[in-house]
């Protein structure tokens, strides 16, 4: 079995180069307590073993055979796994994803935010461990045939999109009847969209035609966290992902990147959810 060897820089940088990364069979799940956000599209079949983790600030049980689908610049953060979790990765690069959205994804691809995972049958596994295998094979053919590479690994996608779509078909029907939820993730993904230009509860609730006072309690029956905590906690986790990143970088430039007007302005956002200020937290990632 492969283990995870390979340093997230060289994974991002071959899933920019190739535009899919697979790995069949990894052990162990993320680092605990640490929000991870990615411009990728980030895939995951659970093998065997359990874990807990949170998605979008929402707890998830993973078990054997749960399918899931993560988004680009949504969260996710372990927190706990058994010794024996494995599961198989796919991982499609930025650009691959833009494309996909146009013609693959366009219809109802924003339902993997209201519902990230699905359970499968043995069958089912095995169908879409078949597909990662092809899509593997793609990510290995000639690097110089560019257009060939692409044309095969958007068929393989689009083929698996649409038994995935049948697999979950009655999860899917479910989930528009509830009203809490649904309101939550809509929250979470204009947040992913507007989070640099407004960091106020006000103008998500505007957008969503809601009483601010209004939205915030029912946005409570499905979450521990308030609106602005959630705002606070996702901006805070993209300022740590510039920050890992690019760990040279210095503070007011990490600020410009989130649309703060000052650095100032930043730091106080930022020790406000963390509990530390940016430049404490830089020292702490240099090596």
């Amino acid at each position: 079995m492969k283990q995870i060897d390979e340093s997230r820089d060289n994974i991002l940088q071959t899933v920019e180069q190739v535009g899919v990364w697979v790995n069949k069979e990894l052990r162990g799940f993320l680092r605990t307590d640490a929000d991870i956000i990615s411009s990728h599209v980030f895939v995951m079949l659970c093998l065997q073993g359990t874990a807990h983790v949170l998605c979008d600030m929402q707890e998830y049980r993973i078990e054997k055979n749960d399918f899931g689908i993560l988004m680009p610049g949504h969260i996710l953060r372990r927190v706990s796994c058994s010794e024996d979790f494995t599961y198989a990765c796919v991982i499609l690069s930025s650009e691959t994803t833009r494309e996909l959205q146009a013609y693959i994804f366009s219809h109802d691809f924003s339902k993997f935010n209201y519902t990230p995972k699905c359970n499968l049958t043995d069958l089912q596994t095995k169908r879409m461990m078949a597909l990662m295998e092809l899509l593997e094979a793609i990510a290995l053919h000639d690097p110089h045939d560019l257009q060939l590479r692409r044309q095969m690994l958007f068929s393989q996608i689009a083929v698996g999109y649409e038994f995935l779509n049948y697999y979950r078909r009655e999860q899917d029907r479910e989930w528009p009847q509830i009203r809490p939820a649904t309101l939550y993730k809509q929250f979470c993904d204009l947040v992913v969209e507007h989070y640099k230009e407004n960091r106020n509860v006000n103008f998500y609730a505007n957008l969503m035609n809601y009483d601010a006072r209004y939205f915030s309690k029912v946005f409570r029956q499905f979450s521990n966290l308030s609106p602005l905590e959630w705002i606070q906690r996702y901006v805070a986790a993209q300022a740590k992902r510039i920050m890992d990143m690019n760990p040279r970088q210095t503070v007011k430039e990490t600020a410009w990147q989130l649309g703060f007007p000052t650095t100032a302005n930043f730091c106080r956002y930022f020790k406000r959810a963390t509990g530390i200020y940016p430049q404490e937290y830089k020292r702490r990632i240099l090596p």
